[in-house]
């Protein structure tokens, strides 16, 4: 997200993030993500329970898949940071428009299930042409 931060902005959208994590842990993902964008806390999972969103079981993180995703996105630049509050919740990307409208959702269901940027990115360009 945080390299399709300025070509999103462009098209008009507003990115935020949410975290599980105190606002120590915030300030410390923003720093090590390099993210310029709000990030918002959510201690209580308030906002996970309301998107849907699930925890992954530890187990997983050792599966092959997972371990091959882990080594690609190292490969890509990719670090991890300091751990949060609840290593095993997984995340969610959503593309949201006025009127209650959920664009774009992916809610992962395994570790390093991230969405495709470029269906997230697809989601706010059909939202810009359809809307003027």
């Amino acid at each position: 997200m945080r390299d399709h931060a300025s070509e999103l902005r462009e098209l008009g959208a507003r990115i935020g993030a949410v975290g599980v994590g105190g606002a120590f842990y915030a300030r410390a993902f923003r720093e090590d993500a390099g993210i310029d964008f709000p990030l918002f806390v959510d201690e209580q999972l308030a906002a996970y329970r309301a998107a849907g969103l699930e925890k992954g079981k530890l187990w997983e993180a050792l599966t092959p898949a997972n371990t091959v995703a882990r080594l690609k996105a190292f490969a890509a630049g990719h670090r991890y940071g300091k751990p949060g509050q609840d290593v095993t919740q997984l995340g969610g990307a959503f593309v949201l428009a006025p009127g209650d409208r959920d664009l774009f959702v992916h809610r992962a269901r395994t570790f390093g299930d991230n969405a495709p940027i470029v269906d997230l990115v697809g989601a706010v360009r059909a939202w810009k042409r359809a809307s003027g």
